[in-house]
C-alpha cells in the first residue's frame, strides 16, 4: 500500500491529477477499482463524442451523436493517461473504446 501511494504521488503532480472527483467525493486514483477507472477514462471520450467500438463501452455509454474523430486536450489526455497507468497497473487488460 505504501508503495502503491508513492507511486500515485509521483505521477500525480506529472499528471496534475492527485486526487481525482467521482461522486460527490474526491477520491485518490489509486483507491479506485478497475471499473470506477475504465468509467472515468472513458467519460473523457463520451464529453468528447467518441463513438465506442467495444460492445461494452457501446452498451455503457452508448453512441448516440457521436463523431469519429476525437480531439483531447492536453489536459485530459494527461487525465486518460493516468487511468490507463492506474487500469495496467492492478493487471487489468485494456479495453480501448
Amino acid at each position: 500500500m505504501y508503495a502503491t501511494r508513492l507511486a500515485a504521488a509521483a505521477l500525480a503532480p506529472a499528471a496534475g491529477l492527485g486526487i481525482i472527483a467521482a461522486s460527490a467525493q474526491a477520491l485518490p486514483v489509486d483507491a479506485m477499482s478497475c471499473k470506477e477507472l475504465w468509467v472515468k477514462r472513458n467519460q473523457i471520450y463520451k464529453a468528447n463524442g467518441y463513438c465506442f467500438k467495444t460492445e461494452k463501452a457501446i452498451k455503457y455509454f452508448g453512441n448516440a451523436d457521436c463523431y469519429i474523430d476525437v480531439p483531447l486536450s492536453k489536459k485530459e489526455m494527461k487525465r486518460v493517461m493516468t487511468y490507463r497507468h492506474w487500469e495496467e497497473g492492478r493487471g487489468q487488460r485494456l479495453l480501448i473504446a
